[in-house]
């Protein structure tokens, strides 16, 4: 399967704008033979928006989830992207995965990061969620989460084959080692393919590490941007072309428990 990931440059507040970027893209990726595009953490929103963002939070039954399926169905292939999802009086920071003939599904980030998102939203369920697409098991994280060994485990021995990561990693000293080896190496460690994606540019709030990627389960970045300007990347996701590495790197058959 081919896969595209956009980083993307977000307008924030921007519904409609946003939308309309991730159009754009996937015309541009579906062009290009891809039956998968990923676009970053609250990538219809915005990640810097703010207090606005529970404001512009909608159910995932809402029009923003609708019309990302549109999009789907129109260019023919998925489109995963972080949306901000009400339920009730809680507000999830999550992400939708819209497929044709499928129903959307959606994931809840678990692990939140600092004041800025611990202030506007609630935490998911700490649970594997994967969906099938492509004859590929995808499994969901958002930004933070990926950080956290255990939470790819998890997936890996759910029997995820990619991991899709739509990430807001902000501009700073760690930056660099979390996108370019932190990442690579939850590929590797479980032996799968993780597609992190990252916001582009800057906003009021934030400024953007970019360096978004496709890392390969032998720890190789397929594609990846070497910065923070808006781009579109593109990999093969071909599980049996690692068969090699699986054998020699045997870490989920090897793994003792107590």
């Amino acid at each position: 399967m081919k896969a595209a990931l956009l980083q993307m440059q977000a307008a924030t507040g921007a519904v409609e704008a946003n939308l309309q970027t991730i159009e754009e893209a996937a015309a541009q990726a579906a062009a290009q033979g891809a039956e998968l595009l990923i676009a970053p953490e609250l990538a219809t929103t915005g990640y810097g928006a703010g207090e606005a963002i529970r404001d512009l939070a909608e159910p995932a039954a809402g029009p923003q989830v609708a019309r990302l399926a549109s999009i789907a169905a129109r260019h023919g292939l998925a489109v995963a992207a972080g949306f901000a999802e009400r339920d009730g009086d809680d507000v999830f920071n999550s992400l939708a995965m819209a497929a044709p003939g499928l129903a959307p599904a959606v994931y809840r980030k678990t692990h939140l990061y600092g004041d800025y998102e611990r202030a506007l939203f609630t935490p998911g369920e700490v649970r594997p969620a994967i969906a099938d697409w492509g004859g590929l098991k995808l499994g969901f994280l958002i930004c933070y989460d990926v950080e956290f060994p255990e939470n790819v485990r998890r997936l890996a021995e759910a029997g995820a084959e990619v991991i899709v990561v739509p990430t807001a990693l902000p501009e700073g000293p760690y930056a660099g080692f979390i996108a370019t080896q932190v990442v690579p190496v939850r590929a590797f460690e479980n032996q799968i393919f993780v597609i992190y994606a990252n916001h582009a540019g800057r906003d009021a709030r934030f400024g953007y590490a970019g360096l978004s990627c496709i890392a390969a389960p032998d720890g190789r970045c397929l594609a990846a941007s070497d910065g923070n300007e808006p781009a579109l990347l593109f990999a093969e996701i071909d599980p049996a072309a690692y068969e090699e590495s699986r054998r020699a790197n045997s870490y989920l058959a090897d793994l003792r428990r107590p």
